[in-house]
């Protein structure tokens, strides 16, 4: 089968990425010819179709102003994107077209020509944008204004870069494609990650009959380097991911206050809230709380096995948790918040642990209870790795995907 992957960044940028080069691999690893479209980016991985990739586009630094509409307006309809990739088609004929983060820089102007040339569109929901303009149904605070298409409150509560003609933009183009239905009329079927990501679409508007759920997977190597490297636990705790405000981050820092024992707490990764972060380590008088910075590869997988467990203190509504997995598959337990599709992945005192959301104090003391437990650690941390290679394996998805792709092909 010919199969084209679709996805803004060619580079691993966050968790959608990460799936989205995973199942290519997997796809490949089944002898199936994988087809790229993607933005061009002097941080993208090789690829031999990258010269029908759309030209690179920055929309954090665009300057705004009603002068400068051309740039945004890419986001709204891309013809750039339709005329590139129209002529991969052509020249490649994939049987059905896999698509993932394809907002602002590549824009749904492809789904028409997808349509025009009879290829099956699958969707993979990595984030909330079809019914969320920021994305993450998440100001501050997790927020559901905008249900019902009332996309205005993006403007009202500047949900965008907190500039209200940012916000003006983000909430025309929703609307903009919402009239067009070009989702509605050109998509054949979303994937979601979990139960909860489907409700909480139907819920907004979209049509259930057009939402199967597919959990992620994990890549079964992680398993085995993991009983390669062996379990040596050293004396901290880990968070890995993006160092936005719903990662809650700020709520582990706060419970780091309250930890009866001699552990650090070890954060990777980047993003917006770093600083903040850093002065919050200043203001408890942490000093006991490592920032080890951006990791990937094998650098990554080495602090995770050698941590104690993992925390993941989201407070906003999580798609499906994919650091869970990879905690999982690299024996490690995890103690989460108890949020969006979260206790989908994790069993409660099976594979880890949960604490209510945005509360240090309950954190705290899921922390100490099971520091004080290293019998828990590992048994958990051996539940979760039996979990990652059965319920979450790379082989039970490839199935379950190939099932989708046939129903449409």
């Amino acid at each position: 089968m010919k199969i084209l992957q679709i996805n803004k960044f060619f580079y691993l940028m966050g968790g959608g990425e990460r799936y989205f080069f995973e199942v290519s691999k997997l796809l490949k690893n089944h002898g199936h010819e994988v087809i790229f479209f993607s933005m061009k980016n002097k941080k993208n991985n090789f690829s031999e179709y990258e010269k029908y990739f759309v030209d690179y586009l920055d929309f954090t630094k665009i300057k705004l102003s009603f002068s400068n509409f051309q740039p945004a307006g890419r986001a709204f309809y891309s013809l750039e994107a339709r005329k590139k990739i129209n002529k991969l088609i052509k020249e490649t004929k994939p049987d059905v077209a896999h698509i993932h983060n394809i907002d602002h820089q590549i824009s749904p102007s492809i789904l028409h020509v997808l349509k025009k040339h009879k290829i099956p569109v699958v969707m993979t929901l990595h984030h909330y944008k079809l019914i969320c303009p920021n994305y993450y149904l998440f100001n501050n605070r997790v927020c559901e204004k905008c249900k019902k298409y009332k996309y205005y409150n993006c403007i009202l509560n500047k949900c965008i870069k907190n500039s209200y003609l940012a916000s003006l933009l983000v909430c025309l183009e929703m609307y903009f494609h919402k009239a067009l239905k070009i989702y509605k009329k050109n998509v054949d079927i979303f994937i979601s990650p979990s139960q909860f990501m489907k409700d909480k679409c139907v819920e907004f508007g979209i049509d259930a009959k057009k939402i199967i759920v597919l959990p992620h997977f994990v890549n079964s190597e992680l398993g085995i380097r993991n009983q390669e490297l062996g379990i040596r636990d050293q004396k901290y705790i880990l968070y890995f991911g993006r160092l936005a405000k719903e990662k809650g981050v700020d709520i582990l820092l706060e419970a780091m206050k309250h930890i009866k024992h001699q552990v650090r707490l070890k954060i990777v990764g980047d993003g917006p809230e770093k600083n903040n972060y850093q002065l919050s380590i200043i203001n408890y008088q942490l000093n006991n709380v490592d920032f080890l910075g951006h990791l990937e590869g094998r650098g990554l997988e080495k602090v995770i096995t050698e941590a104690m467990f993992i925390v993941v203190p989201s407070i906003g509504n999580e798609v499906f948790g994919l650091v869970i997995l990879e905690s999982f598959a690299l024996g490690k337990p995890v103690i989460a918040s108890k949020i969006g599709g979260i206790p989908e992945v994790i069993n409660d005192h099976k594979t880890g642990l949960f604490f209510n959301p945005g509360d240090a104090k309950d954190l705290a003391q899921k922390i100490n209870w099971l520091i004080e437990r290293p019998e828990k650690i590992k048994k958990m941390g051996q539940a979760g790795f039996i979990a990652a290679q059965t319920k979450f394996s790379a082989e039970m998805h490839y199935k379950k995907l190939m099932e989708i792709y046939h129903n449409f092909i």
